[in-house]
């Protein structure tokens, strides 16, 4: 059900979706379920698979269509596209300084975001997936930290489809015949006996596995399969963590 009380939405931000929402519904098709899930009254965090670059539309798609208008915490680098990155900050995303002193500034963001009552968007992956099954991999922690400092609920969701129009690191996209996007949201993921433990390491891996295994349950509907009994780490896989994994590094 949609929030009758969302936040107002900036002018750029209603630009975009007044072209990029008809757009997106001409382009796709739409299997969307567990709506249901989200906070009728207040800011949250959901947290989102991640494993093609045009899945941040598939999910935008969802949620504007569920009636919660994504902010999405987004890698800086999309902010320096010229026209892109100025619709993007004018449409109030927030920037992610990746592997830097700066990801503080994104945090605090997210955190002013969920008291005005917002729904923000965090990937915990960080990056598309290096899972070989495209299944969600080990999760970064700062959509844990948000979450425990807010005490807002976090809604898990599950995608599939979007690696169908754009596979990952693929230059081309395939719209035609229509793909089926399929997401599905599932209940806030329960945090309450950490909100009094100290914000360290263990008290945020503890948070990032709970939302981690919320999301692969949900694939593991969405696909009709079992994910692998073990979550997939890139750093002890020796794999990259950002930029494409299967180009050759010096």
């Amino acid at each position: 059900m949609a929030r009758a009380d969302r936040p107002k939405l900036p002018p750029a931000y209603r630009f975009i979706a007044l072209w990029l929402h008809p757009l997106m519904v001409l382009s796709v098709k739409r299997d969307f379920a567990g709506m249901e899930h989200f906070p009728p009254d207040r800011g949250c965090v959901v947290c989102v698979n991640h494993l093609s670059h045009f899945d941040p539309l598939t999910a935008s798609l969802y949620l504007y269509d569920a009636g919660y208008p994504p902010f999405f915490l987004a890698k800086e680098a999309l902010f320096r596209v010229p026209v892109v990155g100025w619709l993007l900050a004018g449409a109030g995303q927030i920037p992610v300084y990746r592997e830097s002193g700066q990801a503080a500034g994104a945090y605090r963001a997210a955190v002013q975001g969920i008291a005005e009552g917002k729904t923000i968007v965090i990937l915990p992956e960080g990056t598309l997936t290096r899972d070989p099954g495209l299944w969600p991999m080990v999760g970064k922690t700062g959509a844990a930290r948000v979450a425990l400092q807010t005490r807002c609920p976090v809604v898990p969701v599950a995608q599939w489809g979007a690696q169908d129009i754009l596979a990952p690191y693929a230059k081309v996209m395939k719209l035609f015949p229509r793909k089926t996007i399929r997401a599905l949201a599932g209940p806030p993921v329960d945090l309450s006996d950490l909100y009094e433990r100290p914000v360290d390491v263990a008290t945020l891996r503890e948070a990032t596995t709970r939302i981690m295994d919320a999301i692969t349950a949900l694939l593991e509907q969405v696909r009709g399969e079992p994910a692998p009994a073990q979550r997939f780490d890139p750093r002890s896989a020796g794999v990259p963590v950002t930029g494409n994994p299967r180009k050759a590094r010096s």
